[in-house]
């Protein structure tokens, strides 16, 4: 049952000193932003008003959010700081005499909100900044940068131990509930591990003749995966039959073990696939799985120094005067700059009603037509640098002194999403999968707008 608000006050939070209780500058624009009836709308339409167990008030819950990413706090210590310190108790709106909420509570409210909540919260709080005429949208800068996904680097050895690990420590589990044969499946563990420190050692020489050593080595790791993954099945269906047979007898928590088992070995079939293609020759596979535990992170190329590959999600940004970020979109695979700008566009004119008088961007959205196509939207100054080499009369297109100033506008930009990466978690998810890595991303941003918001009003 869905609880928005809890305004009852206890007779000890009464008798306070208020010296306790008063709130810092910040935390208390934050809560006077927050305390628009806007931001509880988004949670009305995913729980039932009457029915169930109520919820954690749902003011309560946001505010614990804010002060999880503002502050870069696990969910374990978030619940431990707010629980000792009567400011953020009175921030979160939780009386002295009730318990903050089990670290465990927040997680689930988190998945079962998903995406969409965040997404409609930074719209909201978007359409706050509007009313309060603190942004207007004149301004539009563009940008993308890469979330990692909270994984090691990827090698075709490492991915095929990962399998063979997280298999056998299913099936152990599965044995151990009574539903599938103790000796059907040996552990194989420790020899895969063994051929790991034999690649660690081969690498170190840096040669061809070490370069196939290591192929040799890996396909002596496919070999063993193959038999694992043959084992693993039989255990699944030997569970199956099992599950049938007894039927309700057995907890919902051994069905959930055998299917994590099936995708597992699906999973790992994948990287069998791909590892057997590398072992061939193969060095380009588009759909390339490089983890097991996120599959649908991608490895994307951004033509850094320190990074060439970084394995995550890429992200489009949209950022308006003041340093507000109005839109963000978390992309699959890896698609081009040059096709992101028109429709980063588009969203601005339906959030804004009009549209930017002035674009910036950087020279990866030049493509072509992507200037025409900017006029035509209505954009009056679009500022974006043309790949490759440039005409004389295009040179001086672009040394115009608004051209200029607009491009200097947007490499403050860059610093937006380096303070992004560095205090609000968007240098790397910890959230698992493309709807856990959006939702990660939106609190990450509501955050910042909202600490952002609070030193303007």
């Amino acid at each position: 049952m869905l609880r928005l608000k809890d305004p009852q006050l206890t007779l000890w939070d009464a008798l306070l000193p208020s010296d306790l209780v008063q709130l810092n500058p910040e935390l208390a624009r934050v809560d006077e932003l927050l305390e628009d009836d806007k931001f509880m709308t988004p949670f009305i339409s995913r729980f039932e008003a009457r029915l169930g167990r109520p919820t954690i008030p749902m003011e309560t819950y946001l505010r614990l959010m804010y002060l999880k990413y503002r502050y870069g706090l696990g969910y374990e210590v978030l619940v431990q700081e707010v629980n000792d310190s009567i400011k953020w108790r009175r921030f979160c709106r939780i009386p002295l005499t009730q318990k903050v909420p089990h670290a465990t509570t927040l997680i689930k409210l988190t998945k079962r909100c998903g995406p969409g909540v965040v997404e409609e919260l930074n719209k909201a709080l978007v359409q706050e900044a509007r009313e309060k005429k603190i942004i207007r949208g004149r301004k539009l800068q563009v940008d993308t940068t890469v979330v990692e996904a909270n994984i090691h680097h990827p090698t075709d050895a490492g991915l095929l131990a990962d399998g063979v690990r997280v298999i056998t420590r299913t099936v152990k589990k599965i044995q151990e509930a009574g539903i599938a044969v103790a000796g059907a499946f040996h552990n194989r563990q420790r020899s895969i591990k063994k051929r790991i420190y034999e690649i660690n050692k081969v690498l170190k020489r840096r040669s061809n003749e070490a370069y196939q050593e290591v192929r040799e080595i890996t396909g002596a790791i496919l070999k063993t995966t193959r038999k694992v993954i043959t084992e693993a099945a039989s255990i699944v269906r030997e569970a199956k039959d099992t599950l049938q047979q007894q039927g309700d007898q057995i907890k919902g928590k051994i069905h959930a073990l055998v299917q994590t088992l099936e995708e597992t070995i699906s999973r790992t079939e994948k990287i069998v696939t791909q590892t057997a293609a590398v072992q061939e020759g193969n060095l380009h596979l588009p759909d390339r799985v490089v983890s097991i535990f996120d599959t649908e992170a991608r490895p994307i190329k951004k033509g850094k120094a320190n990074a060439p590959v970084e394995f995550g999600y890429k992200v489009l940004l949209q950022e308006v005067e003041h340093k507000i970020i109005t839109g963000y979109k978390v992309l699959q695979g890896n698609p081009a700059d040059d096709t992101l700008l028109l429709g980063a566009v588009e969203d601005h004119i339906k959030t804004f009603n009009h549209p930017p008088r002035a674009l910036a961007a950087d020279r990866g959205f030049g493509g072509s037509g992507n200037e025409s196509g900017c006029h035509q939207l209505g954009v009056k100054q679009v500022s974006l640098p043309r790949k490759g080499k440039i005409s004389k009369a295009r040179k001086a297109y672009q040394s115009q002194s608004w051209f200029k100033r607009l491009q200097r506008w947007r490499a403050g930009g860059e610093a937006t999403i380096s303070l992004l990466k560095r205090k609000y978690g968007l240098r790397r998810s910890l959230s698992r999968g493309y709807e856990g890595t959006t939702t990660w991303v939106g609190y990450g941003i509501l955050a910042y707008n909202l600490h952002r918001l609070a030193t303007m009003v």
